[in-house]
Order: structure tokens, then sequence, then C-alpha cells
């Protein structure tokens, strides 16, 4: 396996800038396979919101020009090692130097440059001819193209073979049909119904899903999902018929950055876990605004505020939830509807309902180790990791069976005692509402039910290691073939 090479190329990753899972995902899982003797590196934009400290470490390696259609865009290349991993830093300061990594107005253009920019960058690192470009969702989908439109003469290039990962369907890249000539620059046989042609229009992932060598999606689930139309964003024949190339492969959590034994955020590691946790749960409803009830259930949220989200789930039954014996606390960011029907809730109930509106990292540590449940009633959720890191920290999930949650997460059984969590079928208010009331039964009436669900949870395995071995499977057949 130490002979083989890979490059992940992908529009973030952790620690140097991550807008959501993506960033995570790719800087945890280099790091696994990193471990597991794998020569992997990284080719990710230099953005000028990377932190200062670590461009203070780029090393120039070198400096080109990149084709965008009929233009010819300066590309720098800088690199940096970080925890054995290589990264590849594209330089453009026209493209990257902006307030916001994505939903820019050339945003075609921007990630088109990057795709060609990363595929030029090969041949400027000495001593390193990768055997597979594993890309990241629709920002770097045009490489499998790019790579057979302009490459495949190129001894450097034919050899390779390429992996695409869906993070997440809904997010595919559409753009007007004129960016296939003036920025893509390809010709308009690829404007059609079986190469990049999408509703009269040009889309990116669809690039990827009809030439890469291998597709495929963060769990199980949702790899069969997105095969019909409910979740398949219009794209379930294309995937239905490349079942043959498509895996469903389950994300984990990095165990370094989730340890509940040694976590900086929170107030008291879990030594003692009982003790801890309650320690832990005073605090969240200290800083929370909220009484410090020892009986009362404390139901958590960390989410982007969407339909996805089953946030118009919560606001159907939001009521008659906060007149039930729990106080809950939610943290994140939206849309404006759910912002305001949260700010309503927790101006009406306030010894009931905390809502933070923002990201932090450092509370989502603390409701994750202080919570009782964890709220995810998603619509849709290709993987999902915070279902994972609550159940870590002894915080058990209420969750939609969808995706990587109905993957992760068992309906607890109370006649086998089985089950690391609570779930519900149809995407329905009232069913979600049954769970809760079902979970505060338990957490109330029956103690030492509600631990075992409690040690069911804290005993899975969610790390990286078992799918980091999935993908070398996966690499593995993919160079012998």
């Amino acid at each position: 396996m130490k002979s083989m090479k890979l490059v992940f190329v992908t529009a973030e990753s952790a620690p140097f800038l991550k807008t959501g899972g993506l960033g995570d995902v790719i800087g945890s899982l280099t790091t696994f396979l990193y471990k597991l003797g794998v020569d992997v590196r990284v080719i990710m934009p230099k953005y000028s919101a990377i932190a200062e400290h670590f461009q203070k470490e780029f090393v120039h390696l070198a400096h080109f020009d990149v084709p965008v259609a009929w233009r010819q865009q300066y590309c720098g290349l800088d690199e940096m090692v970080y925890q054995g991993v290589h990264y590849y830093f594209i330089d453009n300061e026209y493209y990257f130097s902006r307030a916001r990594v994505y939903g820019e107005y050339d945003d075609a253009e921007r990630f088109a440059f990057f795709s060609r920019a990363a595929l030029e960058s090969l041949i400027h690192i000495p001593g390193f001819k990768p055997d597979i470009l594993h890309c990241h969702d629709w920002h770097t989908a045009l490489i499998p193209l790019m790579l057979k439109a302009f490459y495949n003469r190129q001894p450097l290039y034919y050899p390779m073979k390429t992996i695409f990962t869906i993070h997440n369907l809904k997010y595919q890249g559409v753009f007007p049909k004129e960016v296939l000539s003036d920025i893509l620059g390809v010709g308009k046989e690829y404007f059609t119904e079986d190469t990049l042609e999408f509703y009269g229009a040009v889309n990116f992932m669809k690039a990827a899903l009809v030439y890469a060598d291998q597709i495929t999606t963060v769990s199980p689930t949702y790899a069969e999902e997105i095969k019909y139309p409910y979740y398949g964003e219009k794209l379930d024949g294309l995937l239905l018929e490349r079942s043959d190339s498509l895996t469903g492969i389950l994300n984990g959590i990095d165990y370094e950055v989730y340890d509940p034994c040694n976590d900086p955020h929170i107030v008291r590691s879990y030594d003692n876990f009982p003790q801890a946790k309650e320690e832990n749960k005073r605090h969240l409803q200290s800083i929370s605004g909220l009484p410090v009830l020892e009986d009362s259930l404390v139901l958590g949220m960390v989410s982007r505020l969407t339909d996805q989200k089953g946030l118009d789930l919560l606001a159907h039954v939001m009521e008659e939830l906060l007149e039930l014996d729990v106080q809950m606390v939610i943290l994140g960011a939206g849309e404006s509807q759910y912002v305001e029907m949260l700010r309503y809730f927790a101006a009406r109930y306030p010894e009931k309902l905390s809502f933070r509106l923002e990201f932090s990292d450092e509370l989502a540590h603390k409701i994750y180790a202080g919570a009782d449940m964890l709220l995810m009633p998603s619509r849709f959720e290709p993987c999902g990791i915070s279902q994972m890191i609550a159940m870590h920290y002894g915080t058990i999930p209420i969750i939609r069976e969808t995706g990587g949650l109905k993957d992760t997460i068992m309906n607890y059984n109370e006649l086998t005692a089985e089950g690391n969590g609570f779930s519900f079928v149809n995407y329905n208010a009232h069913e979600f509402l049954f769970e809760i009331k079902r979970a505060l039964r338990l957490y109330q009436d029956q103690k030492l039910v509600w631990d075992n669900i409690r040690l069911n949870a804290r005993n899975g395995d969610y790390s990286w290691d078992r799918s980091a071995h999935a993908y070398i499977k996966l690499y593995e057949s993919l160079s012998k073939s």
C-alpha cells in the first residue's frame, strides 16, 4: 500500500480553511490514510482567509500559466507539510482573495480555473506521480472530464484514475451553457444529454458522474437513496445507470478533536461519566441562561437552520414541545423564517429555550457534552457527523431515518434493550414529537434503561479507522482495473 500515490482535490480542508463538513472530512480522512501508510496529498485553493501563521510556513514551488478557455491565468503553487501530509495551494489572488469561499458571481470560472490548475500543478511536484485523483464535490467535478479531454495523450496523466465523492447532491454547480466554450474551453459535443447538458444549462457535478472512473458518497443508505427521484436532485437516472461504479462509505469523526476525556472546551472531562455528564449539563444550562434543573431533559441542536435539517418539522410542533418538561439549546444560523421563529419562542419561553444565532465550535462541544439528547430530524442527510459526536459524549440522538443517520442510529427497542437512539421513518412532525415524548418517558421513569441507551451509544465505533480501510480497498481495486 505504501507505493500507492493519491491526490485529494478539494475546495476546503481543515485546519487551513473550512466552511462545513467537507473541510472536516478532508482534514481527518487524509490524516488517517497517511497513518495507514498511504502517500496521500491534498490540493486546494490558497485563500486569503487562510490564517497568517500557516501562510508563513508555505514554501513556493513554482508558478505557471493555466488555460481558462481562451485566457491564460497566472498560477502559483505553494506547499506545506501538515501532520505528515503534503498540502499544495493554488495561488491566484484574483480568484481566491475574496470575502467568501463560495457564492461569488464567477464561481464557474473560479472553480474551472482551480480544476485545470490542479491538473497542471502535477507537473511541478518533484518526484511524485499520482495513481488516483480523488475529487470532492462540484468544485472539482470538472477534473475527470478535463483529464480525458485535455491530457489523455500525455504520459504523466493517461494512467491516472479518478474517484469523485458526492458530499451533498443538492449542490451541483449549475451554470449557463455559455460557460462551456467561454470558460471550460470545450466544444458543443459536450452539451448533450449524455454529457454536461442539464435542463438547458451546464452541470459541473454531472461531468464527474459521467466521466469519473468511480463514484462514492458518504454513507451506504445515501448511495441507495440518490438513485430515486425524491433524493436524486434530477440526477437519479444517471446515478442509477452508474450503480456498478457507485459506493457509499460512511464518514467518521476525529477522536483527537472530539475526545470527551481530553476536551478543552468542556468544564469536566469524562473521567467519571455520570458525574461529568451532570456537571457539563449544569454548565450548559447556566451559560445558556436556563434554570439549572437536574431533572429536566435538555435537548440540543447544532445545525444549519434550513428545511434540509428538518426545521419545518420543529416549527410545526415547537409550541407543544416547549409545554413538555424539557429545555432546549439551539445553535446555528440559516434561513430567516427559522431565525425569526426561534427568536419568537426564545422570547416567549425564556426558561425553556436558549437560541444562539451563530456557529461557535466551543459552544457546539459544550452542547454535545451537556445535553441529554440531540435533535436531527433531517429531510435528507448524506452522512451527518453530529449524531456520531453526540453519542461519543453520551448524548442520545433523535433522528429521521435517512442517509447516514439511518446507518448510524438504531431505534431503541425496549424488549431487547438494543439500540443507541430514537428514530422515526416518515417526514412527519408528529412522528418526530412522538419519539421525543417516548425518550422523555424513559428518561424520567426508567433510569436503568436510559443508562443502557447511553452505554450502547458510547460503545459504538465512529472513528475514521473503519472508513479509511474501506477507501483503501476501493483505491486498490481501482488501481488494478
